[in-house]
């Protein structure tokens, strides 16, 4: 997306008083307001309500919810999300070189994460339809119904952030990160 067609990204004098204090909780929690959560201030509620529900309990680890973050991103063709997360999956003991891996949706170092992350890109592909087999191989990693629905709630909000930056086209603040 062309710089005349990206959205302006807001900062926190242009938002509302709910805004501003999640961007202040923000710059606390991480240093500074990720352009495409500040995008998301343009509405008065869709930043509140995102964070919300992505930072909602889930059955995954913060390395699994990597695994699927990366998965579905790069199904998303999510420049930002994939730079976002690849920075985050280091912060969580991933490599560079595991992190490029997770985009293909494959960790060919663990068994269990590599079928998480086939499924999540299959779940992405497939606008959430899995075989019976991706199913029972789900299930034969070690994963349960509450982890399925679980991954459903998660490729939901990751594609949720990929689309919002895929329509807004905010300057990516996170180290690039390479082609996969």
């Amino acid at each position: 997306m062309s710089k005349e067609t990206s959205i302006k990204v807001p900062t926190a004098d242009m938002v509302t008083p709910q805004n501003q204090e999640i961007f202040k909780s923000l710059e606390s929690a991480l240093g500074f307001v990720p352009n495409l959560y500040a995008a998301m201030a343009h509405s008065k509620n869709a930043l509140g309500n995102f964070l919300t529900h992505a930072n909602g309990a889930t059955s995954f680890s913060k390395k699994e919810k990597e695994v699927i973050d990366l998965a579905v991103s790069n199904v998303n063709n999510c420049s930002y999300c994939q730079a976002a997360h690849t920075a985050i999956a280091k912060m969580n003991g991933f490599t560079d070189e595991q992190a490029l891996e997770l985009r293909k949706g494959k960790a060919s170092w663990d068994t269990k994460l590599n079928t998480l992350g086939k499924i999540s890109r299959a779940m992405s592909e497939n606008r959430g339809n899995l075989s019976k087999e991706m199913k029972a191989e789900f299930f034969a990693a070690g994963y349960n119904e509450e982890n399925l629905i679980d991954l459903v709630v998660a490729v939901g909000i990751i594609t949720t952030t990929n689309f919002m930056h895929n329509v807004t086209g905010v300057e990516v603040d996170f180290p690039a990160v390479p082609e996969v």
